[in-house]
């Protein structure tokens, strides 16, 4: 608990510097990114879609609160809340008594937020933007809890798949998997053997999977996100299908190989552009993103050929190239030395070393 409460008064210090560094006077953050950063890693997610929650937080020159309504100040108070925060509770019916009562506390003066009102509020600076993306120790600790758990639950379920099971099936054990450990199924992709072939991004239909399936996590606890990627064959992956892994293992590594402090991320893209085109592959980095950073946001920033924003230490990412049928996806953190720590690891999955690094291969179940 005192780490976490240095955690959040850290943060209090950072929002405090942008306060500063703009002339603003307040600063309301809204969206389940934002709220799960400072509050080191408390959840105002009640629908799992939305973007925002159902409170937010609201930081001055001298105050730290928690906005909220009726309904849902003491869930969050007895089991979300660090102590560093005081909390407004408005009227569940009365959103008006929110807007008034950030008026009073800012004084009137400039507002800053990760999702402002038009014309009325201000978008936080990009300084505010960079420390949410940094992991700091404390985060990084909750991140690895997230990535092992979530990687496990991967395992456990594509080992107990059965190739008469629908895409349907699959997606809910996973999310089942996922639920069991805490874990929000942020998103789960299933392709069975006729789908795989035809779209990169297959959300879950009530068809069998067949020979062959794709299951994909977006796996969310503490706000933090861990995306992983893994196959299954029932027999045989064959020679054709093993080779496309094999093409995606080693495009990805061009990509792992930079992730470094320093390294841009359109100088990763490039990177990747130029191994699909090594590999034979030419126009493959044209049908499906690519990855980039990740953390508080599935992908903080998707990497493109103008995206010149810096890879520093403390920085997750996660890459998922793919052909046709094929693809690799794990969550890494860049260290203090440079090297990446693969957060999303499992030694139960198969795998074998590509550039020094265990990258997972389809699961082959009899």
């Amino acid at each position: 608990m005192k780490e976490l409460n240095e955690e959040v008064s850290r943060k209090l210090e950072l929002i405090r510097e942008a306060l500063s560094e703009t002339e603003a006077t307040g600063v309301r953050l809204k969206g389940t990114d934002w709220f799960a950063w400072a509050t080191a890693g408390a959840s105002n997610t009640v629908l799992l879609t939305a973007e925002t929650g159902v409170a937010e937080v609201l930081v001055t020159a001298q105050d730290a609160w928690i906005l909220t309504d009726e309904i849902e100040a003491q869930r969050l108070k007895d089991e979300e809340l660090p102590a560093n925060f005081q909390v407004n509770v408005n009227p569940w019916a009365d959103s008006s008594a929110r807007e008034s009562f950030v008026q009073d506390v800012a004084n009137g003066g400039k507002i800053l937020s990760d999702r402002p009102i038009p014309h009325v509020e201000k978008r936080v600076p990009a300084s505010l933007q960079q420390h949410k993306r940094v992991m700091m120790s404390s985060e990084l600790e909750r991140y690895r809890e997230v990535g092992r758990k979530a990687s496990e639950a991967m395992t456990e379920v594509l080992t107990a798949a059965k190739p008469t099971w629908t895409e349907y099936q699959l997606a809910g054990a996973g999310a089942e998997a996922l639920w069991v450990r805490g874990i929000h199924p942020a998103l789960t992709l299933v392709a069975g053997e006729r789908r795989l072939p035809l779209y990169r991004h297959a959300t879950a239909t009530g068809e069998a999977i067949g020979r062959q399936a794709m299951l994909v996590f977006c796996a969310r606890k503490y706000g933090l996100y861990a995306n992983l990627t893994r196959f299954v064959s029932f027999g045989s992956l064959g020679d054709e299908h093993a080779e496309l892994h094999r093409h995606v293992r080693e495009i990805e590594a061009e990509a792992l190989n930079l992730c470094k402090p320093g390294t841009s991320l359109d100088a990763v893209y490039h990177a990747l552009a130029q191994a699909y085109d090594k590999h034979g592959f030419n126009q493959a980095i044209l049908q499906h993103h690519q990855g980039g950073t990740t953390g508080y946001l599935s992908r903080e920033i998707v990497a493109n050929p103008t995206t010149t924003d810096t890879l520093v230490e403390g920085i997750p990412v996660a890459w998922n190239p793919s052909l046709v049928g094929a693809k690799v996806e794990d969550t890494f953190v860049i260290l203090q030395d440079g090297k990446l720590e693969n957060l999303t690891f499992d030694p139960n999955w198969p795998s074998v070393e590509v550039e020094g690094r265990q990258r997972p291969v389809p699961l082959e179940l009899k």
